[in-house]
């Protein structure tokens, strides 16, 4: 099965109730979560390779070598994913390495050899060295406490080769998840292979993405991203990236065309408050609204809620701008 098929059978899946009927219940629109008081998220309208540096100095941190930058290199066919030249810059900053997990479907990044020659075609292998964590083994992180759908995480083996991680993403919507920012590429992005079925599967396989309902697939993304995150603490910062907001995710090889202007970067040292900040930007566009569709479609907000829940961090935050 090809990436194309399966988001197919997904969304037939979807359709038909099998993962779960609450997955189109029609939402309200959200509150916005922006305020006074809550970790910051930094916003700059600068989509370039010198706003994304300033976005991730604002943080003000110091990542502990060796770092690692966890990204999507992008599924060979499509065209959204990050340019590579936008973070040469910044990943040559922190002598860092980009890092992957290869995928559970049957596209072109399932195993080590296609997955580092579609990095390559893509012009990672040109800023970088490109690291498949579970190119040859993977190992396990404790489920966090709180945990009601995963009783463990599965990422490559390499993620302990690591001291630290900066978490990468494009934000952007998903077929399955309603939209992926850095929630998702902390869970499904560093799990491995049966991870990712682990995770698809609501926790019930880890050799077969079906079987899960979308609530438990929401939720069990929260988990992981959490188990993630608990295995570096205090060693990890996340940037978003809000271009090419198509309502398909850079896994698909045949995105649909955005029909929204790009946002902008954000930066926070809680990837609660990055995602929930994105959301509440696509809520805000004027041009939003097939976006907003996919998101409501598919619950995606749930991922946030379950991760806040689990005390990942905080939905409310504080916007600053650094334009």
């Amino acid at each position: 099965m090809n990436r194309r098929e399966f988001l197919t059978v997904s969304a037939g899946a979807l359709a038909a109730g099998a993962l779960g009927t609450a997955a189109f219940a029609k939402a309200e629109k959200p509150k916005n979560w922006a305020g006074e008081t809550g970790p910051a998220v930094y916003f700059t309208r600068d989509l370039s390779a010198a706003g994304l540096q300033k976005a991730y100095a604002a943080l003000g941190v110091t990542l502990p070598d060796k770092v690692g930058v966890k990204v999507s290199t992008g599924e060979p066919g499509g065209h959204h994913f990050l340019n590579p030249q936008l973070l040469k810059g910044l990943v040559q900053s922190l002598r860092a390495n980009i890092v992957e997990c290869n995928t559970a479907y049957g596209g072109r990044r399932g195993n080590l050899h296609d997955h580092i020659r579609a990095a390559l075609e893509h012009g990672w292998c040109d800023i970088a060295t490109v690291d498949i964590q579970d190119g040859v083994a993977t190992m396990e992180l404790p489920a966090p406490k709180g945990a009601i759908r995963l009783k463990k995480d599965i990422v490559g083996a390499n993620f302990r080769d690591y001291a630290s991680y900066l978490v990468l993403s494009h934000f952007k919507g998903h077929a399955m998840g309603g939209f992926g920012g850095v929630l998702k590429n902390l869970s499904i992005g560093f799990a491995s292979r049966s991870g990712k079925c682990y995770i698809h599967s609501g926790g019930k396989s880890e050799t077969s993405w079906l079987g899960g309902e979308q609530l438990a697939f929401l939720e069990a993304m929260a988990e992981a991203a959490t188990a993630v995150c608990n295995a570096r603490p205090g060693a990890m910062a996340f940037v978003n990236v809000m271009n090419n907001l198509s309502v398909d995710c850079d896994c698909d090889s045949s995105p649909s065309a955005p029909t929204m202007k790009d946002i902008g970067i954000l930066s926070s040292l809680d990837p609660v408050a990055l995602d929930q900040a994105c959301v509440d930007l696509v809520y805000a566009a004027p041009d939003g609204a097939d976006l907003i569709a996919r998101m409501e479609s598919r619950q995606g907000i749930h991922t946030v809620e379950h991760a806040a829940e689990l005390g990942l961090g905080s939905r409310a935050y504080r916007l600053v701008s650094l334009d």
